[in-house]
Parts: structure tokens; sequence; C-alpha cells
């Protein structure tokens, strides 16, 4: 036996729980964002003359929805699965192109979110996260 290693490193694998971790978080987040603006409207403050107007409680379904699957993507990335992985690099794009035309609803909040879905990205396509053990 070498001593390298051919399985990820520490660091690698530091990234996929912090990322299935946060992607858990950024879902359970997206969950309450959505219930809140749905169940109740007036909690937000529209902008007026927005590109993107779209209705509050529209976004609300749009924000739970994409929530629950970043939360079931977290969960397979956390588990160790290829696909949690590529899942979630694909929903984490999604969150944050969700969350900026949602910045004159929820301006900080939406960069926060913005900012955590990028750090995923990066977790996500860390080198030799996914790669198969050795046999030996």
């Amino acid at each position: 036996m070498s001593e390298y290693s051919s399985g990820p490193s520490g660091w690698s694998l530091g990234g996929v729980v912090f990322a299935g971790t946060m992607m858990i978080l950024i879902g359970v987040f997206q969950i309450v964002s959505g219930i809140s603006a749905i169940a109740e409207d007036d909690f937000f403050v529209v902008t007026e003359n927005y590109v993107f107007d779209i209705d509050v409680t529209a976004w609300g379904w749009i924000h739970l929805l994409l929530g629950v699957l970043v939360v079931l993507a977290g969960l397979a990335a956390l588990a160790g699965r290829l696909w949690g992985g590529l899942v979630g690099i694909a929903l984490a794009t999604l969150v944050a192109i969700a969350n900026f035309m949602w910045i004159p609803y929820y301006p900080f909040w939406s960069i926060l979110v913005i900012a955590l879905c990028v750090w995923v990205i990066w977790s996500l396509t860390r080198p030799d996260v996914y790669s198969a053990p050795s046999r030996e």
C-alpha cells in the first residue's frame, strides 16, 4: 500500500459534509420563506416597477418547491451519492437565481442565501469528492 491514498482527501469529504448540511439548511430556509410568502402576502413589501413582477404567493410556491428539493439533494449528498452532488449543484444554482429575483422583496436575506449557494457549489465541485476507492 502506498503512502498516498487514492480515495478522496479529508478536505474534500469535509466539503461534501459541509455542502450537504448547508443544502439542508438552505432548503429549510427556502421552505420557511415559501410558507411565509404563501400564508402572509402582506409580510413582504412589494417594489413597484420591478422587472420580475410575480405575485408574492407564486414566489412562495417557487421557494417552497425548491426548498423541498434542496433538502432531499442535501440528504443524498450527505449519503455520498454522486447524483445528490450533481443535483445539488443544479439546485443551488436555481436557488441563487430565484433569490436574485427575490432581492426587492427581502434584500439582505436574499443576498445571504445567494452567498451560501455559491459556497455550496464551490464545496461540491472540489476535486476527488466523489472518486471511487481503489481496489487492492
